[in-house]
């Protein structure tokens, strides 16, 4: 048995507050939360805590906010916490200086099976890339982004209806049941860890960008369905409306696939009183949600009723 763990926990939205929460539940002694600066939101610019912020302050553990993770006076505060080991879930790259402190390591949450799709964004990209399985993994930090020695991982299987958004609560409480188990491993000395591979062929989670949110209606049924239900809820994947030429940046949403034989160009609508569909390669994208520039988010049946579609409209 080793000397009883002090914990810092790093995180910053909802997906890290599962942990932090499954932490403070276990009795294991959570030190100190650091979490991003508040930042200004919305129309009146009002300050906005993040998630685990507002969690922490709830449960009266100290929080600090640096701005400059290498600042002399963010270090001090850290080594006056004098923790043993630190927990990272979805906050950013960290500097030697800080990750290379504690007695025990540092070790961090991510929402794959790793070395496949290290970065940014792995539970839209394990979806848009069609997987039928992905996971969580929890590893050492070392000096680059998600590349160190893995020390536990769970595997969950994709649904074909699957969307980022389900996704996401799914490994949210995976990862914090594995933070657990790894929490313990390190707490009884068991820890053995594995070197990931090096190979050509790693998938990567790439940034979202405007760019790869865009819908491309030239491409296949399937890598259509994937990449909408990838970017469902957020950030929503979005292609242009050309009605009435005039050409609106519109979100969709909800959607279902037909498989079907047709002679239509791609992007082409077929629209009836209760359904729009869009024909591409290999049948037909049927929209269940979508969002006009400037509306909020609405059912396909509600968008009917009041909106005109001119006979040539296509997606672009």
């Amino acid at each position: 048995m080793k000397e009883a763990l002090k914990i810092i926990f790093m995180g910053t939205p909802d997906f890290a507050v599962a942990t932090l929460k499954t932490l403070v539940d276990s009795t294991y002694d959570v030190v100190g939360v650091i979490t991003a600066p508040d930042k200004p939101a919305g129309r009146g610019r009002k300050l906005n805590e993040s998630a685990v912020k507002k969690y922490a302050v709830a449960e009266g553990l100290t929080v600090l906010q640096p701005t400059n993770l290498k600042h002399p006076d963010f270090i001090k505060a850290l080594e006056s916490l004098e923790a043993n080991l630190q927990i990272v879930v979805a906050f950013r790259m960290l500097p030697e200086v800080v990750w290379a402190m504690p007695k025990y390591g540092t070790f961090n949450l991510h929402a794959s099976l790793l070395p496949n799709y290290r970065g940014a964004a792995p539970i839209h990209w394990a979806i848009v890339n069609g997987e039928k399985v992905t996971g969580v993994t929890t590893f050492f930090i070392d000096e680059k982004i998600d590349t160190g020695a893995v020390i536990l991982q769970e595997s969950i299987a994709v649904a074909d209806t699957e969307t980022v958004g389900t996704l996401h609560d799914k490994l949210m409480h995976l990862g914090s049941a594995l933070v657990i188990k790894t929490v313990d491993l390190i707490q009884n000395g068991d820890v053995a860890t594995t070197i990931q591979p090096t190979t050509d062929d790693v998938k990567t989670a790439y940034k979202l960008n405007k760019d790869n949110c865009k819908i491309d209606w030239s491409l296949d049924l399937d890598t259509i369905y994937n990449k909408v239900r990838g970017l469902n809820p957020f950030p929503a994947a979005w292609c242009y409306l050309n009605n009435n030429d005039e050409q609106l940046s519109v979100k969709i949403f909800g959607i279902e696939k037909e498989p079907f034989d047709h002679d239509l160009d791609c992007g082409t609508l077929d629209i009836s009183k209760q359904e729009l569909k869009v024909a591409v390669r290999g049948g037909y994208i049927t929209i269940k949600e979508i969002q006009l520039p400037g509306k909020r988010k609405m059912d396909m049946k509600s968008l009917l009723n009041g909106y005109d579609f001119s006979k040539n409209a296509k997606m672009l």
